[in-house]
């Protein structure tokens, strides 16, 4: 009996081994098999609310002759991985800058595996003497475009699991882009030309292409931009990236802004939330009136919001002193508002813009371009992101050494004392 029961408990120890080999033979199986990741391509990302996207220029200075460092660039990084943010859109690939972004992505990735960050790199194109008195709009600046194009071609294939898209051109092809705009011939040619290089092997098949342009440069807008080119370039664009900013339309297409004297009854609050709610109404009509002018030359091409944006300050046409829309309060109402909508129709938007840039307007530091961001300068939320700063998000992240907090000290009271009501009007359109 001794000798059974010895051979028993020999027979017990020798299972209890294999099992335990076989668990980490599985768990290694696993691991390896979670280590593999799936490579993510633009078809992926595009139009899926898991990968959330957004503008993003890192300068914090008054000047683009002082470049971000890539340090800086992972500070940047590093907070809006935090917003579950995964996609970002640059432009001037010639700059430092988009190098930088680059450079800065791959380090953090190095570092943490599980970093997880994509681009849609730009190309800036100019028209023949651009920025000066007497650009020529019929004829293309040749040597700094093709610049711009070989290199977004070095960096795609350089950062090929980084670098998801090109786009050709930013606003480039509408006219009231006086200093700069191109014909739509010029925007198709790259267009091909990098089309062309995907199929020659040149660039990686999954890259997608488009060209940035607001939403009347793609048919949304009058007849002087249907021409044949356009109808050309929208069959050669893997995806449509159309622009809309309600925002500026308070001054120069108020139509829709407004309080309604019949809202006179509402709370400051409420009347707000109804001009709001009309503004974002009328970012969907330009985006729905666009697709219907695309759909009539390609039924299947996706068409996916490439900027859309609120300041919250203007000492210019959009503040106290003009159409009265410009504060943290409504931006933080259409930043909600338009990420509902586009999350739930699964549109991509590249919300402009992650960080306020005071080169924007480095001569009026009160100009409504430098207060785009969701942040300021120094890294303070705005409204529009006080519940993430309250979920703990940024916690121990900075930016220039300072915490990420947020604007006002989070006294709401306190912002909605620099909130001006929308001017009444007898007569909007819904």
């Amino acid at each position: 009996m001794k000798g059974l029961s010895t051979s028993l408990q020999f027979l017990g120890a020798f299972l209890m081994i294999a099992g335990l080999l076989i668990s980490c033979g599985n768990q290694k199986s696993n691991q390896q098999k979670n280590n593999t990741k799936k490579e993510v391509t633009a078809k992926d990302i595009l139009g899926n609310p898991d990968y959330t996207a957004i503008s993003f220029g890192g300068y914090r200075q008054q000047s683009r002759d002082q470049q971000p460092t890539v340090e800086q660039l992972k500070e940047d990084m590093q907070i809006l991985s935090a917003m579950n943010i995964k996609l970002l859109r640059t432009y001037n690939v010639n700059l430092p800058h988009a190098t930088n972004v680059l450079k800065a992505i791959r380090e953090l990735k190095k570092e943490d595996p599980n970093f997880e960050m994509y681009v849609m790199l730009g190309a800036w194109i100019d028209c023949e003497n651009a920025w000066t008195p007497n650009p020529n709009h019929d004829f293309e600046n040749v040597p700094f475009n093709e610049k711009e194009i070989k290199k977004a071609i070095e960096l795609a294939n350089e950062y090929k699991d980084i670098v998801k898209i090109i786009a050709v051109g930013n606003e480039a092809m509408v006219k009231w882009a006086a200093s700069y705009f191109v014909q739509p011939w010029v925007i198709l040619k790259y267009v091909n030309q990098l089309q062309a290089a995907k199929k020659a092997g040149q660039l990686p098949a999954d890259l997608w292409i488009t060209s940035s342009d607001n939403f009347a440069s793609w048919g949304g807008g009058g007849g002087e931009y249907h021409v044949e080119d356009l109808a050309k370039l929208i069959k050669a664009v893997d995806f449509v990236s159309l622009h809309t900013y309600p925002m500026h339309d308070t001054h120069y297409n108020p139509d829709f802004w407004g309080t309604m004297e019949s809202e006179n009854d509402l709370s400051d609050k409420a009347k707000i939330e109804k001009a709001m709610t009309r503004s974002l109404g009328y970012a969907k009509n330009q985006y729905t009136n666009t697709v219907n002018y695309i759909r009539n030359i390609d039924p299947d091409v996706p068409i996916h919001i490439g900027e859309t944006g609120w300041a919250s300050a203007s000492n210019g046409f959009y503040g106290p002193e003009g159409s009265k829309a410009t504060d943290e309060y409504k931006e933080g109402l259409y930043y909600k508002m338009i990420r509902e909508w586009t999350d739930k129709e699964k549109i991509s938007c590249f919300y402009f813009e992650a960080f306020n840039e005071p080169w924007k307007d480095a001569q009026n530091q009160g100009g409504s371009e430098n207060h785009f961001g969701l942040f300021d300068v120094n890294g303070k939320a705005k409204y529009a992101i006080w519940d993430l700063v309250d979920k703990g998000l940024f916690k121990e992240l900075t930016r220039g050494g300072n915490p990420i907090v947020k604007t006002f000290d989070g006294n709401e009271e306190a912002l909605l004392k620099t909130v001006a009501l929308p001017p009444v009007k007898q007569h909007i359109h819904q």
